[in-house]
């Protein structure tokens, strides 16, 4: 399996990265309905781009992940309805339980970040989100 991202995907990533940036926008204009609901779209957008529809779907209608697919799409059912920052809050919580797995990944990429990385890293190993050390592995 190759590393490198085909061109639809990379299409996707900058989706997602928009959409990343109209979330943090519209949480710096105090909690904008419009680019909250345009960030999220973007992000939905782009995440299926990236791994495909059918991918994407499934990912969602995991068991697993039912309580934490039911507060994304509830958050941002809340943002559509002016509801700004209850529907952030409820969508925010979401994300954490549809993509918690994925911190630690993030963490270690962030560490890596020439300037900041290494103030990242204190951070990282204060909150735990690093490679656990004596954890068992499902292999």
């Amino acid at each position: 399996m190759s590393m490198w991202l085909s061109d639809s995907q990379k299409i996707g990533v900058a989706f997602c990265s928009g959409g990343g940036f109209f979330l943090i926008g519209g949480v710096f204009l105090f909690f904008d309905r419009a680019m909250l609901a345009m960030g999220n779209i973007l992000f939905l957008i782009g995440l299926t781009i990236i791994i495909g529809p059918q991918k994407t779907l499934l990912f969602f209608a995991r068991k697993q992940k039912a309580k934490g697919t039911a507060a994304f799409f509830a958050g941002l059912t809340l943002i559509l309805l002016r509801w700004p920052l209850i529907g952030f809050l409820v969508e925010l919580y979401g994300i954490i339980i549809l993509f918690g797995d994925f911190l630690g990944t993030i963490a270690g990429f962030a560490t890596n970040i020439p300037v900041v990385g290494p103030y990242i890293a204190i951070a990282v190993e204060k909150i735990g989100l690093g490679a656990r050390r004596n954890a068992e592995l499902p292999v």
